[in-house]
């Protein structure tokens, strides 16, 4: 069963696997409506709904064309439905509350490109929308999806899958732990079953979770600026907390994490413009670009690359890719494999000529080396999983730093090595060894199938002292994690690459 799911959210974006939530959870208010289980009117559920797409698609169209951007209109088809879940449904009649909604969507969507720095916004575009809803407008949020307990299972199933997609359960529970613990500090030990049954089954807790403190663009990239940024917003998110006879909302408090967020973030977006195009392997290339502005990052991290599509597919047009170029370069490389099969951002990549342009941004990432250049390191990498380590051991040449670094490198076969003229320059300067897993055809030298337990204890035999980096396909990556814990590696020894997409 767990696998299978895996293969499922493999196979979705984090933004198309949200979107698929907020309908089915706004699918089955409408639903639940007729049968009077959710207080709120069925049509003016649906007639909320269709404003809010309208005023949010209209806002986005006309400043994709007056900042000249790729539209992401999944990002956009998400803003409006989370609001259409967190503000109360209105009746066409009511002048004033569809004035109000309308203004909320619209700010939301033009938050994005007004309120924002080097084309990086800086709110939670729904957030920002309700916040100003209800400053200006006197028309709150009242966060009904997270007030009723029939849509309960449907926000946790949903929002559990959208956790593991993302990989921040880290994030989720020190948010959890940080309401939870102020909402106990704040309140009458007497009533803490009170507190607790409706901190959980009438309250928003669980939908701004798993939904809104989860979105990557206005949240830290890196480990502990997410932990404390997750301890900022859950703290501000109870409800007894206030400054004088001002209390936070949920909207506000999330706003002064996204505050946090920034001052600790990369920033900007950066417009790269492709030079050329290198093969690297039957059937991988190399898009090396030039930015106008130096892109500073670590080696091994990655980005989400934005391309302008015509025609969407389910995988939509943002991706994330590691950088294959060291720090040390002035251009950026992008290593992409390409499949009979590829998706439709993947063919727009491939039309892509000197001169075209993508968009990048979200600089992210822990996959990169130890401070201490005394840890000893393996690499175990899988086809086009080599890109993270092209860029960390092009670093470590550019530099003259030898560290004790060992390469497993696993292919299907001799055409699918890639990047040999770094792997030799590595070995010739630094002294960094790599061993060449090849599934057919491997040569003498090379070690025939695929990386194993086998292989690891040959190559290296001190391999309980060695910290493992692993790159590659999902299932190769979940293998190999599984067998070095079999070895007796332990689990803080072992890290592995992660998107929070589907490249």
């Amino acid at each position: 069963m767990i696998k299978t799911l895996d293969r499922l959210l493999d196979h979705l974006t984090m933004y198309r696997l949200v979107l698929y939530y907020l309908t089915a959870l706004l699918g089955i208010a409408f639903v639940f409506g007729f049968l009077n289980l959710v207080p709120h009117d069925p049509v003016a559920l649906a007639f909320t709904t269709a404003l809010v797409l309208a005023a949010c698609w209209i806002t986005n169209r006309v400043f994709v064309r007056t900042f000249e951007v790729p539209a992401n209109s999944e990002s956009v088809y998400i803003t409006a439905l989370i609001l259409a879940l967190i503000l109360d449904p209105v009746a066409a009649t009511d002048a004033k509350a569809v004035g109000a909604v309308a203004f909320a969507s619209i700010w939301a969507i033009s938050s994005k490109y007004i309120l924002a720095v080097s084309r990086k916004h800086l709110f939670n575009p729904a957030a920002l929308g309700v916040a100003l809803a209800a400053l200006l407008l006197d028309h709150p949020a009242t966060w009904w999806v997270g007030g009723n307990v029939w849509l309960l299972p449907l926000v946790l199933a949903g929002g559990a899958l959208v956790v593991r997609k993302l990989r921040r359960l880290d994030l989720v529970a020190t948010f959890f732990g940080a309401a939870l613990a102020t909402i106990l500090v704040t309140t009458d030990p007497s009533q803490y079953g009170t507190a607790l049954w409706e901190t959980f089954s009438s309250s928003p807790l669980l939908f701004f979770a798993f939904v809104m403190l989860t979105e990557p663009l206005t949240a830290p990239t890196t480990r502990w600026p997410r932990i404390a940024f997750a301890g900022i917003v859950g703290f501000l998110f109870a409800p007894n907390v206030h400054i004088g006879s001002f209390y936070f909302t949920p909207e506000l408090a999330l706003l002064v994490g996204n505050l946090f967020a920034y001052a600790v973030s990369p920033k900007g977006r950066f417009v790269l413009t492709l030079e050329r195009i290198e093969q690297t392997t039957i059937d991988s290339y190399d898009y090396i670009f030039r930015s106008q502005r130096k892109l500073a990052f670590q080696a091994g991290q990655y980005l989400e690359w934005t391309l302008g599509l015509d025609k969407s597919d389910s995988r939509g047009n943002r991706r994330y890719f590691t950088v294959a170029s060291s720090p040390t370069e002035q251009s950026v490389r992008l290593g992409v494999k390409f499949y009979p099969q590829s998706s439709a951002f993947k063919r727009r990549l491939g039309t892509m000529r000197p001169g075209s342009t993508i968009h990048a941004s979200q600089l992210a990432g822990d996959f990169t080396l130890p401070s201490d250049p005394k840890v000893k390191i393996a690499f175990l990498a899988g086809g086009i999983g080599i890109t993270p380590f092209r860029s960390m051991l092009q670093f470590l040449i550019d530099r003259k730093e030898a560290r004790p670094i060992v390469v497993l490198y696993g292919t299907e076969s001799q055409e699918d090595i890639a990047y040999r003229e770094v792997l030799g320059s590595a070995r010739r300067e630094l002294g960094i060894k790599t061993f060449h897993a090849v599934a057919k055809g491997a040569v003498r030298g090379q070690y025939p199938g695929y990386i194993d337990a086998r292989l690891v204890r040959l190559t290296m035999p001190d391999y309980l002292e060695r910290t493992f980096y692993i790159s590659g396909p999902q299932a190769m990556v979940k293998a190999l994690r599984q067998k070095l814990l079999a070895m007796g590696v332990r689990r803080s020894k072992i890290k592995v690459d992660y998107f929070p997409g589907f490249a």
